[in-house]
């Protein structure tokens, strides 16, 4: 099972081709993490929130339509007991976690690690400091 993180869905739906042809190739074994919908939605909120104009107002909620039909075709993945237990015990075990700012990135690890599934992500960076963690790049 794949998991989309928010960085390759932004990239889907701003159409990025080889993120397009690997999700194609993969809608059976697709998901999505109630995280990575909440950082969707917050985005869109804040956005339309702050829009006067009323061809961009039209423009914006149609982009958030398209974000909604995205989202509808995969399966979204809770933040249940077991990712809260991967979640708890990443942060006590991994003190340097918890100094830094992944709270979001971590849940999502925490639900790919319950899940036994592997992260689609470009941030190497954060999600390679979770121990035990399946990461892939489909953009490149």
């Amino acid at each position: 099972m794949f998991i989309l993180d928010t960085d390759h869905v932004s990239l889907w739906l701003r159409g990025h081709l080889q993120v397009k042809e690997k999700v194609a190739k993969s809608t059976q074994n697709v998901c999505l993490t109630i995280i990575t919908v909440q950082e969707l939605f917050n985005g869109w909120v804040g956005r339309l929130n702050d829009t006067t104009d009323a061809a961009l107002m039209i423009e914006r909620y149609e982009s958030l339509w398209q974000t909604i039909e995205f989202v509808r075709q995969f399966p979204v993945l809770k933040f249940d007991i077991a990712a809260d237990d991967y979640y708890v015990r990443t942060l006590i075990e991994n003190a340097h976690l918890r100094k830094k700012r992944l709270r979001q990135d971590l849940r999502i690890a925490a639900i790919a690690l319950s899940q036994n599934a592997t992260i689609v992500t470009r941030n190497q960076r954060d999600f390679g400091q979770v121990p035990g963690l399946k990461i892939v790049d489909w953009s490149s």
